[in-house]
């Protein structure tokens, strides 16, 4: 399932509190720079439309939610939905999320990583691109402290099925714990505007949440 074009945004607005690039990104890391307070710290690979980052930063305000997209007009996009609220405790950046997690984000220095709805690259010569590799997920164990958590959604059950695989072949992340489908109270209920697609044309989620001991 494809991306959607996106809406027009309001060119007007300052981005400059929600929108970085990778070299905005504080080094060494230092999250007081970045959010002006110290707060646990959860990260999303892929933050798309920015759904997500949206909605948990106003219902969790205790915590620093960070977005890392790879495609500008999204990145900008969400970050534009970000600023029109005046959200203190989220942003996005701009970059390439192996890069951040390998070289900006340091040991223990995050409470969740979020990845809902990867490109599942579907060719067999594409699949080297996931973002779910051995590699990666090695950075995801190294950046989560101790209790921290790994929350992985898709719809395409090859992909969650060889994702599982990988995590307990190349981590020692625990899980997967079954993560139950939640009824929709209304019509923007959805944890991304993917998973609203995806379960508004009745096609199966596939969720898993894993924690690192």
């Amino acid at each position: 399932m494809s991306r959607r074009a996106l809406r027009k945004i309001d060119t007007t607005l300052s981005l400059s509190r929600h929108l970085l690039s990778f070299d905005d990104l504080p080094r060494p890391w230092d999250i007081l720079e970045l959010f002006s307070r110290e707060a646990p710290l959860e990260v999303e690979i892929g933050s798309g439309k920015g759904m997500f980052l949206l909605d948990a930063s106003h219902e969790r305000p205790e915590v620093n939610f960070l977005g890392i997209e790879i495609a500008y007009k999204y990145a900008e996009f969400s970050a534009v939905r970000l600023a029109k609220r005046d959200v203190p405790n989220a942003r996005v950046a701009s970059a390439d999320a192996a890069r951040v997690m390998h070289e900006i984000l340091p040991a223990g220095s995050v409470a969740a990583v979020h990845i809902y709805f990867p490109d599942p690259w579907w060719k067999a010569r594409h699949k080297k691109r996931r973002v779910m590799n051995a590699a990666f997920l090695g950075h995801v164990e190294r950046t989560l402290q101790p209790g921290g958590t790994l929350h992985f959604w898709t719809d395409v059950k090859e992909y969650f099925d060889a994702s599982l695989d990988l995590i307990s072949k190349h981590t020692r992340i625990e899980g997967p714990y079954d993560v139950p489908e939640r009824l929709a109270e209304h019509d923007l209920d959805y944890h991304t505007n993917f998973e609203r697609r995806v379960r508004q044309s009745t096609r199966p989620v596939y969720r898993a949440e894993f924690r690192k001991p």
